[in-house]
Parts: C-alpha cells; structure tokens; sequence
C-alpha cells in the first residue's frame, strides 16, 4: 500500500518536463523521491523479513504453535474487543498504516501533485483502470469456472499495490530508474490506497451501526482541534484516535477505515506546505507514525497475515482452487494491462508524449511491478472469506506467487533498461553547476 514524496514546490519546473508524461520534474522533487525511497525500501525489506519468518514458522514442526499464537485472544470482551493476536494485527495495527495512508492522501490532494488536475490525470487514470482490470480479470475466470458461490465476494483481491514491497524490489532491480517513473509509482499508490480504503468501506460491511459511527465524530473532532493548536503529545493525542477507533469497529465499519478518517482530518495548508523553512503538522505528525507503521505495524499484520501451511498438499490445493488462479491472473496480467493501459489512453487523448530519455517498456517494466500486492490483498481476503477458513488460505498462496511472478517480470524488463539508466545518471551528474544542481533541471 501507500507513500508518495512530501508535496514540492513547482515553480523551477525546467520547460522541457511540461507537456510530457513522466517529465523529470523538480531537482526539490528529486530529492525527496529519493529521501522517501529510503524510507520505504527499509519498510519493505522488513515486511518481507516478517513474511518469510511467518512461512518458515507456518511450515515447520512447531506449525501448530504458529495457530495458537495467532488464535490468542486477548482484550475486554464487555467491549467486544476480546479479538484474536491475528485480528488486533489487522484490525488494531494496520489502522496505524492506514492513517499515515490518511495524511498522505490529504497532503497530496491539498498542496501536491495531485492538486493539479493536469499532472494528477496520469496516475488517476493509471490507479483506475489498475484496479478494475484485475477486478474484471477476476471475476472472468471465476465466473467461468464452477468455483463455488461465495468465489466472487474476493474479486478486490487482486486490486491492492504494496508499494513498500514495490519499492524493496525495486531498489533492488532499478537502482538508477528515473525519479519521474519513481514519484509515479508513488503517487499511484496512493490513489491506489483511496480506492482500496472505499472498496473496503462500501463492499466488506455487512451492516452498520449509526449511532456508534455518529460517536467517533465527537473525538475525531477532538484529535483535529488538538492538532490545530499544535499539540503533539503522545499520550494526550492516543486518547481522542483511541475512541474514534473503538468506535468505528464498534459501528461495524472495518476499523482500519477510523485510522484513514484520523488522517484526513489532519490540518494541511499549501502555504506551509510548500515553506522550506516551516514544518507542516502533517508532516511532523507523518514523521513520527512512519517509524512505527513501517517498522512495526506492517511487519507484524503480516507476520500473522502471510502465514500458511503449504507443505502436505497445501499449495497444490491453492492451484486448483479457482479464486486463487483468478487473483494469480489479476496481479499478474491485470495490474499490468491496466496500469499502462491507463498510461496509454492518458498519452492517446491528450497527445502528450514520454519524456525523452523513457521509453515504454520502462512503462511496462513499472506496471509490471504494480502487481507486488500484499498488505491490502491479504487483509481483503480475510474479510472476503474469513480469517483462517480453507479458501482465505489458498488466497494467501495466490497472493505470495502473484507478487513474486509480477516481482520477477518487472525484474526482467528493467534490468534491460538499467544500463540506459546508468549512462544517463552518469550523464547528469556530470552536468553539474557550483550549485550542485544537474543542469538539466535548471530552468532554461
């Protein structure tokens, strides 16, 4: 899921970017790209750390300690809050993910790329059709099939991007790809994450209850007069997203939705936003959660997400189940065609043309890599089908082997590229003034 570059300034935007898609952008832009990649391949590398822990423990002699951990349950049932370790992850953790989700959604819609509707249209259409692609792809092969009724209810599976897996491989296989592609992978998770948060709103709630969903306005509000004052203590600010949280999971809504809510509602001003000299509130409050949702939050959902038993005929089952080879088919093909088939239709009607340095296999080579799904995938699976029942573990399987054949893909077309992205990085150093800057983003 989700995390694209703190919003920039835009006035030294050299004149060759503009009219382009994936023009180079902003030095400033670059920059912070860059600075965030870091970030995030660290969050990646441990998410993955976490998976592969979770398979080894879910594979091995002591596989039935790794269910009765998981099956824990721990809280105040007078609450209906004695949930399972697995449910607090999901439920209780990632809630933390989604609202650092939240704040970067509210950022870039307010004072970032996706504020301007002319470079917001690229990654819009890209993150649509990316989602309904696979959805579509789904539900083709399920519908075909004799799959079994509830088969359909996972057709949002395979809709989710894991940017922060995304990013790990990444950093890997195209360590010279151009920033441009790079911010455009970020910001199309993020549109990405908005659509996934409303499926999971709209699709998986059985049924709400209104007055405790009317309830958490009352300390939203609190946690968004707190923020305006500027009150950034810990302890004082847990109290008001606490109740929104317990609240929103009372109400029926998945409470990962309360943490978007909690992120949204975070003052953004473009003015302050867009001051080198002034930390916005959001970008202090984003600072100190990123730490934690990456490091923490994440690796841990996944630690009891990502763990199913294969050995003794569980992965050959997971082939022959129809709804996992749909969410195979819809990571691996679907994500693909959609996200340049988007990118395509927004250079097709608008006749703008790549910038001239790309060209459209690292296109390809990106969309490709869009189909690393994880964290958002396997939650929506739980919720399709049921934490811990046969199908939401075949899922599981699905979701590992599509991400890593998408993986090893996009690894295969842009390590074709990396040479071409050498040559031009060398390039640009060199053309540096006493600035520093590489002469090809000064303004000409």
């Amino acid at each position: 899921m989700s995390h694209p570059p703190p919003p920039a300034r835009r006035s030294d935007e050299p004149p060759a970017a503009r009219g382009r898609l994936f023009g180079r952008g902003t030095w400033h832009e670059a920059e912070l790209v860059r600075d965030l990649l870091r970030t995030e391949t660290v969050g990646g590398a441990v998410l993955l750390l976490a998976a592969v822990a979770a398979l080894a423990f879910a594979n091995s002699p002591w596989r039935a300690a790794y269910a009765t951990l998981r099956d824990t349950r721990l809280g105040p049932s007078a609450l209906h809050l004695d949930l399972s370790l697995g449910a607090w992850a999901s439920d209780g953790l990632l809630a933390v993910f989604f609202l650092v989700a939240g704040v970067e959604l509210k950022r870039e819609f307010t004072a970032g790329d996706l504020a301007d509707p002319r470079k917001a249209a690229l990654p819009i259409a890209a993150a649509v059709a990316g989602v309904a692609t696979p959805a579509i792809l789904y539900a083709a092969v399920v519908t075909v099939s004799v799959a079994g009724g509830d088969a359909l209810r996972g057709w949002a599976i395979p809709t989710a991007t894991d940017i922060a897996f995304a990013l790990a491989v990444l950093a890997v296989i195209g360590t010279h790809l151009p920033s441009a592609l790079r911010a455009f992978l970020l910001t199309l998770a993020v549109v990405d994450d908005l659509i996934a948060i409303t499926i999971i709103a709209l699709f998986y709630t059985s049924s709400v209850n209104m007055l405790a969903l009317a309830g958490a306005t009352v300390p939203l509000l609190a946690w968004h007069v707190l923020l305006r004052r500027r009150v950034f203590n810990p302890v004082v600010l847990a109290v008001p997203a606490l109740l929104t949280w317990v609240l929103v999971h009372a109400s029926g809504v998945h409470a990962t939705v309360a943490g978007v809510l909690l992120g949204l509602t975070v003052p953004v001003s473009r003015a302050v936003e867009d001051d080198p000299d002034r930390r916005s509130i959001a970008e202090r409050l984003e600072h100190r959660l990123r730490p934690f949702s990456a490091g923490v939050a994440v690796p841990v959902f996944a630690f009891f997400a990502a763990g199913v038993t294969v050995v003794g005929g569980g992965l050959a089952e997971s082939l022959t189940d129809r709804a996992a080879v749909a969410v195979m088919v819809g990571l691996v093909v679907g994500k693909a065609v959609g996200v340049l088939g988007g990118t395509w239709a927004v250079a097709k009607f608008t006749r703008a043309q790549l910038d001239e340095d790309l060209a459209w296999s690292d296109v390809l080579g990106l969309s490709l890599l869009a189909g690393v799904g994880f964290t958002v995938s396997l939650l929506i699976g739980e919720l399709a089908f049921g934490s811990g029942s046969p199908r939401d573990d075949h899922v599981k399987v699905a979701v590992l082997l599509g991400s890593l054949c998408s993986a090893l893909l996009a690894a295969v077309v842009l390590r074709l590229r990396e040479r071409h992205y050498r040559s031009v990085h060398v390039r640009e150093s060199a053309d540096r003034d006493a600035d520093g800057v590489p002469d090809v983003y000064e303004a000409q």
